[in-house]
């Protein structure tokens, strides 16, 4: 049960193109449409806490997912074992510039930037620190939201350890276990966060400003 926002505001449904208006929702409700009975939109239950707590976890194994060996393999009495970071430098040194710079940005950069930022965001939210400054840190919030590639580099590692399972030794490193761990903490935020709710909160603030 919900009632209505008192802006009139619009919202179309995804599944049946019709309008409806924006009903004001309490924690874990969810609004359907009046004519198919589809979910408009959902207000997740405890999104900031939940979000703040996931994003500090992620912030925490960043340094061990990046720095720490990820796989390590033995031959002929010789063992070698590699972290991400060893991996970025052993293809610059190879002149692979273009994908060691791609693995930086989309493997390292950009999942640490969404990390931080949904953390940033939380925090901010949590404290009732709202700003015109806020929103557009949201809005760039999103320009990284799509351009996470953790879980294709993870992908690709769990390709070579097959690969590299007929060798003597193939060990498992910590900087696997993180950087499964991370994966896990920035799905995580794409299902604690609200987005709507940002978006509701920031235009209140910016509204009571002018």
């Amino acid at each position: 049960m919900s009632t209505l926002n008192n802006k009139n505001e619009l919202i179309a449904c995804k599944h049946c193109d019709s309008l409806a208006s924006v009903p004001i929702l309490n924690s874990g409700e969810s609004a359907l449409c009046p004519c198919c009975g589809r979910t408009l939109y959902s207000r997740k239950v405890d999104s900031v806490n939940r979000t703040l707590a996931v994003s500090l976890a992620g912030l925490m194994l960043l340094v061990p997912a990046f720095t720490t060996p990820i796989i390590g393999v033995s031959v002929a009495g010789k063992y070698n074992d590699a972290t991400l970071i060893d991996c970025i430098m052993l293809m610059i040194n190879a002149d692979f510039y273009i994908i060691a710079f791609c693995v930086f940005l989309f493997a390292i950069a950009i999942p640490s930037i969404r990390i931080f930022s949904a953390f940033y965001l939380s925090y901010k939210i949590k404290c009732k620190q709202l700003g015109p400054s806020l929103l557009t840190f949201y809005r760039s919030y999103h320009l990284f939201d799509s351009w996470t590639m953790v879980h294709v580099f993870f992908l690709g590692v769990i390709v070579s350890m097959y690969k590299l399972i007929t060798l003597d030794e193939l060990s498992v490193g910590s900087g696997l276990i993180s950087l499964l761990l991370l994966l896990f903490c920035s799905t995580l935020i794409s299902i604690t966060l609200d987005q709507r709710l940002i978006w509701d909160l920031l235009e209140e603030e910016l509204e009571s400003q002018s």
